[in-house]
């Protein structure tokens, strides 16, 4: 199954044509697509068997965010070993990295995002978690029963802020307006044939600056849910940025950063591709 933020409304998503869940529902479900993961196994039974009909047709441009109002937004750092090289770090042993990216960064898959003025502004294509059952203190192999689905995520940076001062800034750094982008939709992970295996790609103005697969991650998902489960609850509608593989501007030699009027795409197979277009 695939849910999605429709202009503000909870929608499925079927081919290409969205289904009002509140309409369709005779209003038991909420049009706030936040409001769904605190319901989240009703909402699947019911989704499982209701007539959902055909749907209307609708513009990728008018997606927002499936999680859009999440109560924590996590992200994972240097979780794959290509990416904890470039970045000149040592690979994480035992909890790994986390900071938040604060929820007024968050956009849908589709958006024009301003570049801070004077900063390094880098890309980072990340798998995204949203949580659809509470979790505290879960087992590895039970983590994945507490997941809603997977999206697409990117944890765009600016790096100058990012690394000033006496300790590094990473929760500020990655939080301007829409440097949280997620989408297109959110897909069940019963919609994979290996929810642990998923290949992640970005491209700027068509050329590709990243690939990897989630096989790859140091911490996978299940055991992201476990770690960070140890220490704090996790909420239904949490977000969860998983890290990014090896390709951002910050390990390259020259550096590389984003400019006006580049376009970034980033895309997981199974999923979607979210599209940003930058602006000074």
């Amino acid at each position: 199954m695939r849910i999605a933020n429709l202009a503000g409304r909870l929608v499925v998503v079927t081919a290409d044509r969205a289904v009002d869940v509140q309409k369709a529902s005779d209003g038991l479900f909420s049009s706030n697509p936040q409001e769904v993961y605190a319901r989240w196994e009703e909402f699947r039974t019911w989704a499982g068997q209701a007539d959902l009909g055909d749907g209307v047709p609708f513009d990728p441009a008018d997606l927002g965010a499936p999680a859009p109002t999440p109560r924590q937004l996590l992200a994972v750092g240097l979780n794959y070993r290509e990416h904890v090289s470039e970045a000149g770090f040592t690979v994480p042993d035992g909890m790994p990295p986390v900071f938040t990216k604060y929820a007024t960064s968050i956009s849908g898959p589709v958006t024009e995002v301003a570049l801070p003025e004077g900063g390094h502004t880098d890309w980072e294509v990340e798998l995204v978690v949203v949580v659809g059952r509470e979790a505290y203190r879960v087992s590895e192999a039970d983590a994945w029963s507490h997941v809603a689905g997977l999206t697409v995520g990117q944890d765009i940076s600016e790096r100058v802020i990012q690394m000033a001062g006496p300790a590094p800034q990473f929760s500020l750094g990655k939080s301007y307006p829409g440097f949280a982008p997620m989408g297109p939709w959110l897909v069940t992970p019963d919609e994979f044939d290996d929810p642990d295996d998923l290949e992640l790609t970005c491209a700027i103005n068509g050329e590709e600056v990243q690939r990897g697969r989630t096989r790859q991650l140091i911490f996978s998902v299940p055991a992201i849910i476990s770690r960070l489960s140890e220490v704090l609850p996790l909420l239904p509608g949490d977000v969860i940025f998983t890290g990014t593989p090896a390709g951002v501007g910050l390990g390259r030699s020259p550096q590389r950063w984003l400019a006006p009027g580049d376009e970034l795409v980033s895309a997981i197979t199974g999923i979607g591709e979210l599209r940003q277009r930058f602006v000074g």
